[in-house]
């Protein structure tokens, strides 16, 4: 799978979204400044991004019960 989030807990999920959230910035602050050695890694990032949004979404519904 790509990257499984599912065996974290929505602490570690939350935290983990922080932090890709921040690299995600950085990254974006480095494109602009044209020292990016991998152009494609922002849209990696978006991604996993959004899967730990739509997981940590479905926890706030209860969709997904803690562990």
């Amino acid at each position: 799978m790509k990257d499984s989030f599912n065996d974290l807990t929505y602490n570690e999920l939350v935290e983990k979204r922080e932090e890709l959230s921040k690299k995600y910035l950085d990254l974006r602050i480095s494109n602009v400044m044209g020292h990016v050695e991998n152009p494609l890694e922002r849209r990696i990032l978006k991604r996993k991004i959004a899967r730990l949004n739509t997981i940590v979404h479905e926890y706030a519904l209860g969709i997904r019960k803690s562990k």
